[in-house]
Formats: structure tokens, C-alpha cells, sequence
């Protein structure tokens, strides 16, 4: 690291970046055959720009290149202009930036490592999907209901010694339900733990994963019937789990599953009654009930990627255009961790992406200073009466016989 610390922040931050592999995959899917100036990897350096300092359109983007001599310098172009962009964007591979996902994503589990997992669990994999709202007018490809248009991100997080990052993301229109794409995201596999919510329910996979040996948690709808009970376990006295019993879910012979699951009952933060179904018949139902909680992490990515990178609102209007931006954010998103993991800061992300953006045309050397800042300000806390002290010198007061003032409502003994 000392060896890059007079690199820009930016360039340490892109740095993660393969090039040679973005090369190769330009060649294999022929882009850039007639590209002079705005080539795929120089697009793709753009965009991560314009995610990190949320830069609101493709003309404020060209307009911040034609004016900042960092930026011409860091990504190699003198000036670009908005349609330029724009058609790039539009027109650019799909299985391009994927390629560059994957390998981000590739990276992660490297540096992280699976042994870091706790041992017991295995793997766990969170999934769960997040609909970004369109205007109508403007995607009427994305159409899903009468007056509303969005594209839907399906995502499988990897949690990993409390660190959370994208490990397979799949990105549809809005109107497709999460059910689809359940033979995507969920894959056979032992060594992994699955979580994900009720949009996910359907028995006869819940049947594959069973014969395949994967393990799932999830949740069910109140209306779920019960097609037959095996065992009713006893609950310990004064456990937040309210009913544990082994099972076989569904309603009729054609509609229920044919192997057996947990049924468990426990109590949300609020109070509500929650519903969790596992094929893992071994686990303790109490801790069954702390990992479904841990979905929780999927939905604060979504609500930090939407308040902090631009997939809110497009640079384009074709569906090319829009998917592109938002695998962009993803690697946005990925390029940030492993700037955290490279620097070693066990601290929030957020921390990283504000030096980032305040330090990215400045030595690296000044992004750590920015990171590693003692905090400014510090606060005593609230200060503590000494009740003892007090009272022992009250007690002497009074053996002296100074004891006038103990009458005295206003006296003040501190």
C-alpha cells in the first residue's frame, strides 16, 4: 500500500478493476470495433464516477469531465459530450458488465474467505428482490400495473462474519414475481443456509431442496394449513419460541409437500406473531428464529444503495440503458468493500464512500487521513453524583456538629 499512496484516491479505488479481463471479454463480444474515443472500459470508469458523487444526469456527467483536468487525467479522455455517452450506454453489452460483477463479486469471496463463516452454518445466503419505481411514460417496456412502471433487482447477499455482499444479482422488469427466479438464486448445495421471505414459497422446490440436501429458512403466510403433524416438541419454560412442531405443510394430497419440516412460532420485535418453516430439524428453534431476523440485512443494501448511488432515476430509457446502470451501482457497491477490506477499516462503509467522494482527486495517502480521523469532538457523558462522597461528608458535618446548614434547602453540597 505505500507504494500507491501517491496514486489518486480514485485510482486505488478503480484499481480492482481487471483490465485485462474487461479486455478479453470486449474481444469475445466484439465492442469497440469502430469505438475512436469512449471505449467500454473508460465508460465503465465513468459510471462508477458518476454512482460514487451521485451525479444526476449523463450531461452533468460530461460536463464535470470537460471541466475537472483530475478527471481527463484519471480516465484518459479529454472531453465527452452527453449523446456520446448516452449511446454508449445504451448500446453497451449487458453480459459485459456482468462479467466485471462477477468478477468484483469473485474478489469479495477471496478476500473475505468461506472459512470465515461461522462452521456450524455454512454458508448464508440471503435472498429477497427490491422493485425500483419507473415513470410510465417514460419505460412503458416496464409496465406491471395499469399506472405504474419498474424493474425488479433479485439478489442473493452473502452474509460472512457480519459483512454483507452481492454474490448473484438478476435484474427483470417489475412484473415477474420473486417465485420466478427462485432456480436462479437458489441453488442446490449443502454447505449453504438460505433465508428469504414468503414471496418465496412454493412446496414443490421446497420438496427439491429437501431430497438435495439444501437448508432453508422462511416465513409463511397466517393462511398456511398444516396437511399433517409428526412430533410436537416441548418448549422450554420462558422461551420466546411459542410452538416448535414437525410437519408436513398443505392442504390437500396435489397441494402439500412430501417431506417433513419445522413449523415454529415465535414473537417479532413488536409483538407479532411470525411463522418460520425450515427443513433443518436439528437446529435450535431459538436460534432459528435469530437467523430469519438476519434477512433484515437484505433489505438495509437495498435502502443503502438507493439513498446513497443512482439507481433512483435513470441516464436512460431503454431497458439496456437501465439494467446497465444499476449492474454499475452493484459494482459501485463491490469496489467500496474491497477498498474497506484492502485498507483494513473495520468501521461502517459509509465512512469509506464520504472519504471517497471527498478525497477522490487527492493522494491515497489523504483518503486514509480522512478515514483514520480522530473524532473531533467528544462528549464527558453525563456527569455521575458522587452519592458516597456525599454522604460521608454529611455524615462527618454532623458528628462535628456543623450541622446549621443541613436546613438549608438551597445548600448545595457538591
Amino acid at each position: 500500500m505505500d507504494k500507491g499512496i501517491m496514486k489518486s484516491t480514485l485510482a486505488e479505488y478503480l484499481v480492482s478493476l481487471d483490465t485485462k479481463l474487461m479486455l478479453k471479454q470486449i474481444q469475445l463480444l466484439h465492442l469497440d470495433k469502430y469505438t475512436k474515443k469512449l471505449d467500454s472500459i473508460k465508460l465503465t470508469q465513468l459510471l462508477l464516477f458518476a454512482q460514487v458523487n451521485q451525479i444526476s444526469s449523463l450531461t452533468s456527467l460530461s460536463r464535470k469531465l470537460n471541466e475537472t483536468k483530475e478527471l481527463q487525467s484519471e480516465i484518459g479522455i479529454q472531453s465527452i459530450s452527453a449523446s456520446q455517452l448516452s449511446r454508449k450506454l445504451r448500446h453497451l453489452e449487458q453480459a459485459f458488465l456482468d462479467s466485471v460483477l462477477q468478477h468484483c463479486i469473485a474478489q469479495l469471496v477471496r478476500r473475505i474467505g468461506l472459512k470465515k463463516a461461522t462452521n456450524q452454518l455454512g454458508r448464508m445466503n440471503l435472498v429477497d428482490s427490491s422493485t425500483i419505481t419507473l415513470c410510465l411514460s417514460q419505460y412503458p417496456w416496464a409496465q406491471y400495473l395499469p399506472t405504474h412502471a419498474g424493474v425488479k433487482l433479485h439478489l442473493r447477499l452473502a452474509f460472512v462474519d457480519g459483512l454483507v455482499h452481492p454474490d448473484k444479482a438478476i435484474l427483470t422488469p417489475a412484473k415477474p414475481s420473486d417465485r420466478t427466479q427462485m432456480d436462479n438464486l437458489i441453488e442446490l448445495d449443502k454447505d449453504a443456509l438460505y433465508i428469504f421471505d414468503r414471496g418465496y414459497v412454493d412446496y414443490r422446490k421446497f420438496d427439491e431442496y429437501c431430497r438435495g440436501g439444501t437448508r432453508f429458512v422462511t416465513r409463511l403466510r397466517y393462511n398456511t394449513s398444516i396437511a399433517e403433524t409428526y412430533e410436537r416438541r416441548t418448549i422450554p419454560q420462558g422461551s420466546p419460541v411459542l410452538r416448535d412442531d414437525v410437519v408436513r405443510i398443505g392442504s390437500s394430497a396435489s397441494r402439500s409437500m412430501t417431506h417433513p419440516t419445522r413449523w415454529i412460532e415465535t414473537l417479532d420485535s413488536e409483538g407479532n406473531l411470525i411463522i418460520i418453516l425450515t427443513n433443518d430439524l436439528t437446529m435450535d428453534a431459538v436460534e432459528l428464529g435469530d437467523l430469519y431476523r438476519r434477512r433484515w440485512q437484505i433489505e438495509l443494501f437495498f435502502k443503502w444503495i438507493k439513498q446513497h448511488l443512482k439507481v433512483k432515476s435513470m441516464y436512460g430509457k431503454s431497458e439496456n440503458a437501465v439494467f446497465n446502470q444499476l449492474r454499475i451501482a452493484l459494482i459501485a457497491f463491490c469496489l467500496l468493500l474491497l477498498l474497506q477490506l484492502r485498507v483494513s477499516h473495520n468501521g461502517r462503509v459509509l465512512l469509506v464512500y464520504r472519504c471517497l467522494q471527498n478525497t477522490w482527486a487527492q493522494p491515497f495517502e489523504v483518503f486514509l487521513r480522512c478515514l483514520n480521523r480522530p473524532p473531533s469532538r467528544s462528549s464527558p457523558g453525563r456527569k455521575k453524583m458522587k452519592h458516597e462522597q456525599i454522604f460521608s461528608q454529611t455524615l462527618q458535618q454532623y458528628v462535628d456538629g456543623d450541622i446549621e446548614h443541613l436546613d438549608d434547602l438551597e445548600y448545595d453540597p457538591v
